[in-house]
């Protein structure tokens, strides 16, 4: 009798052991499941953010350009100069393709390692009026190499001192704002250069332009 009733009892430890075994199991694969989801979940958000996020603006300027070109100890001199209407377009773009990120799926973090800088392409359109020029003064293409690359100077100062590139790194903060809000709606945490961030305050301040070239 004894040994049936232990016999029983034992058979009951192993059932015992094989159900607990049983729950480990589905819930661990469970619990490894569901990070996968996450982390799939979380990738789809960062190839949709990883895009080209461009912001464009429109410039005008009127130069007058002069040159002289002196001759017998300056007694002589010819004269070239031009009225010049410049209209050009910009573009500030981030490449968000370039994005650098890891994922710990341990310790559910997102770590962004690198964000690319701006790239600013300028497409100016130039336009000459009165031209006067003489044949020993005559305009060159070192003249419109001159010209074009003064244009381009002074619209670059332009662009620094107008909205264009704030309105880029506002449309930047939008983008990435959507892993942060993905990463906070699941539980998980998004950092950057050792701190985590918690909001889109912190984002635009230590993300953004922690990243950026200092305005001097």
């Amino acid at each position: 009798m004894q040994n049936l009733i232990k016999r029983i009892i034992g058979i009951g430890v192993i059932v015992l052991v094989i159900v607990l075994a049983f729950k480990y199991c589905q819930f661990k694969k469970e619990d490894d499941s569901d990070i996968q989801y996450n982390t799939n979940l979380i990738q789809q958000q960062i190839l949709n953010v990883g895009k080209l996020v461009v912001t464009e603006g429109h410039f005008s300027e009127v130069v007058t350009y002069k040159n002289q070109q002196k001759y017998l100890m300056d007694m002589i001199s010819f004269e070239k100069k031009a009225l010049i209407v410049v209209n050009a377009n910009v573009t500030v773009a981030y490449d968000l393709h370039q994005m650098k990120y890891d994922i710990d799926e341990k310790n559910k973090t997102i770590t962004i390692l690198n964000i690319p800088k701006e790239e600013i392409t300028i497409n100016p359109d130039i336009q000459f009026y009165d031209v006067e020029q003489s044949k020993l003064n005559p305009f060159t293409g070192d003249d419109y190499n001159k010209i074009n690359k003064s244009v381009k100077a002074n619209l670059a100062k332009k662009i620094e001192k107008s909205t264009l590139k704030t309105n880029a790194q506002n449309r930047l903060i939008s983008e990435l704002s959507k892993i942060l809000i993905l990463t906070n709606s699941m539980g998980w945490k998004l950092e950057y250069k050792g701190k985590t961030i918690e909001s889109e305050t912190e984002l635009s301040q230590d993300l953004i332009f922690d990243n950026l070239p200092q305005r001097h």
